[in-house]
């Protein structure tokens, strides 16, 4: 064999060691999980839970890292320009549905990335401090009306999820609440069971304790449905505000283009993973209500959550800090 024919084996043959694995392969590799966010939250929970789970049948560790920084951006723009095989992915919360209407993104939140599944939602608590004369969103909103400006809700940040669903409340209602931002969820429960802030729309899994020892009083399910934490709890819905949902949500998304066999395959271990009984109840005693859903339900409720927020963002002018 001449050199020049030698060469071109030891081309070929390296081409085929560099060349992608075939989908219906995949993964032949570690899969990548990331969290743009802190760990100890909501969004690190479910991505570790989810990936413990599905890591044995996909045959590769699903290795979940923290990306934290400029308000998720960080983190999922790094999915957003990986390569588009599903070794790379984001679970993606309440601030991609966000983000748009308050940043100039460095990717597209919906055609830069590829849907895989949806895990779930976590609505918020519509929950007051005893002193507020209402036990009812209808008894709360004639409160509000009967007392303009006077009563307020505390939230996490300025044009956090907490601070839209407050301001979602206010143009839903015809009301107007002050917004009180403290810089993080605990100063702001801490405040709220203290009596120095009238209500705000709370996680569950911190709350409840403190509404079933009587220090607060849960008024609604910011949801379209009730949760099992707490079965009789009304929704915004049936207190008489149609739609009404707030909350964080938990996504998985990959970069655009994904092969569908790959997409596939991670949908089907995802869903099974969220709807085995040890996951459902861990996430359902975190307040989160499971979807175990569709590529599609990722991507049209990523879109819908978008529509909403920005909608409420520019309505009440709200700026990112």
């Amino acid at each position: 064999m001449t050199t020049v024919a030698l060469r071109a084996c030891f081309a070929c043959a390296a081409l085929a060691l560099c060349a992608p694995a075939p989908a219906q392969n995949f993964p032949v590799r570690p899969v990548r999980l990331i969290v743009p966010l802190a760990p100890g939250g909501g969004g690190d929970l479910v991505a570790r839970t989810i990936a413990q789970k599905i890591t044995e049948p996909l045959g590769q560790p699903v290795i979940v890292e923290n990306r934290p920084g400029g308000s998720t951006i960080i983190g999922t723009e790094v999915v957003a320009r990986s390569a588009p095989d599903g070794y790379t992915l984001v679970m993606a919360t309440s601030s991609h549905g966000i983000n748009p209407a308050l940043y100039k993104l460095p990717f597209d939140p919906v055609k830069d990335f590829t849907g895989i599944a949806f895990i779930g939602t976590s609505p918020m608590m519509l929950t007051v401090h005893p002193t507020v004369p209402a036990k009812t969103v209808k008894e709360l909103i004639a409160v509000a009306k009967a007392n303009p400006g006077k009563l307020n809700f505390g939230s996490s940040g300025i044009a956090s999820i907490v601070h839209l669903a407050g301001e979602l409340f206010n143009q839903s209602a015809g009301v107007r609440t002050m917004h009180i931002p403290y810089k993080g969820t605990g100063p702001a429960l801490t405040d709220l069971l203290g009596g120095q802030i009238d209500m705000m729309f709370a996680s569950p899994a911190p709350t409840i304790p403190h509404v079933k020892n009587g220090r607060l009083r849960a008024i609604a399910w910011a949801s379209l449905q009730r949760l099992p934490a707490m079965p009789d709890l009304p929704t915004m819905e049936e207190s008489g505000i149609p739609g009404f949902e707030a909350g964080t949500f938990f996504v998985v998304l990959g970069p655009a283009n994904i092969p569908a066999a790959v997409v596939s395959k991670l949908n089907g271990e995802m869903v099974k993973a969220a709807r085995l009984p040890d996951v459902k109840e861990r996430l359902v005693a975190e307040g989160v209500n499971v979807v175990a859903g569709t590529p599609q339900q990722a991507i049209a409720y990523v879109e819908s959550q978008i529509a909403r927020w920005t909608k409420v963002v520019k309505t009440a002018g709200i700026k990112a800090e």
